[in-house]
């Protein structure tokens, strides 16, 4: 699906004519009108060391990752999702509804020139690393097209942007910024004081059990570290990380330091193209891996991918771990 840059070069030159607010910045989105200078836009503000301003709100969204298809379903403003892509998984029961009619661009990141020719107005991506001209588009390159651009805070990942670590505090602003941005701040608000309820109401397990966080990777597994999303999930739940020292949040680690450390429960998280069957095959099967208590126990617990990144999803991530702990 990607293409290589000097494609950019020329899509920009076919495709400028057709986009809004081509060679314009900020970004207009073709609703914005006065009303907008009494609901806070212009909005600016600096993304990921971006300075991003959006004139008014956006209104032809391409979203690209769970975490920010799943952020605008919940924030009521799913209609204005003129495609996604690069999903994580199955969206949650509750949203299905919401995504009917929602085209499929790309099951992985789009090429810009794909993203340019449904003419949005924003690019919301979970990930930096999809914002470049081999990808969706080059941020300043979208700009100036008149095409905004967003990545979750969570994700940034120069020195001083990426929440470090990451706290459902920081999740939470992201979803109140969310709503200042796409106009659905009293949405916003409900989600978060709904999810800060839902957090507080869980009973984290007080049994000091150790876990690890197996991502992917068969030979070195890559695992979840001290500073993302699996540590503050681990830790809300009452699991301690064996790797939770790591300064990172994810990290590559070795089964010989998993078998040293010998966790009491094993996370496995489970995505169609890495089962979390397919990891408990691989645990079983490896001689060194066999032995761990976890292993030879069945204790064993799953994780959604999708619930794995900064999302709507993590604290239901937490109250699954507390229930799937209760009955191991």
């Amino acid at each position: 699906m990607r293409v290589r840059r000097s494609l950019f070069s020329a899509s920009l030159v076919v495709l400028a004519a057709a986009v809004a607010g081509c060679a314009s910045t900020p970004a207009t989105p073709a609703s914005a009108d006065a009303d907008d200078a009494r609901s806070g836009y212009p909005l600016t503000l600096d993304n990921c060391g971006f300075d991003l301003s959006v004139a008014g709100p956006p209104q032809r969204i391409v979203a690209i990752k769970s975490s920010t298809i799943e952020l605008l379903l919940s924030l009521g403003v799913g209609d204005r999702i003129v495609a996604q892509a690069f999903s994580d998984g199955p969206l949650p029961d509750a949203l299905r509804d919401d995504a009917k009619g929602i085209e499929t661009l790309s099951e992985k990141v789009p090429s810009q020139e794909a993203t340019l020719a449904l003419e949005p107005d924003m690019v919301f991506a979970g990930w930096e690393s999809n914002l470049t001209a081999e990808g969706a588009g080059d941020r300043a390159a979208l700009a100036e097209l008149g095409v905004a651009s967003y990545v979750s805070p969570a994700a940034c990942t120069g020195d001083g942007y990426a929440p470090a670590p990451l706290t459902f505090d920081s999740v939470f602003d992201s979803i109140s910024e969310a709503g200042r941005i796409f106009d659905a701040e009293e949405a916003a608000a409900d989600l978060v004081e709904e999810q800060r309820d839902q957090l507080a109401a869980l009973t984290p397990d007080d049994r000091s059990l150790t876990a690890v966080w197996y991502s992917s990777g068969r030979d070195t597994p890559f695992v979840g570290a001290g500073t993302g999303a699996p540590q503050m999930i681990m830790s809300a739940a009452g699991l301690k990380n064996i790797f939770g020292d790591v300064g990172d949040s994810w990290t590559s680690a070795s089964w010989e330091a998993v078998a040293a450390q010998d966790p009491d429960v094993i996370v496995l998280v489970d995505s169609a193209w890495n089962t979390a069957e397919s990891k408990i095959e691989l645990l079983r099967s490896n001689p060194l891996t066999q032995q761990l208590t976890a292993v030879r126990d069945a204790r064993f617990l799953v994780v959604d991918f999708p619930a794995t990144e900064a999302g709507v999803r993590n604290v239901s991530a937490v109250a699954s771990l507390i229930d799937q702990l209760a009955s191991s």
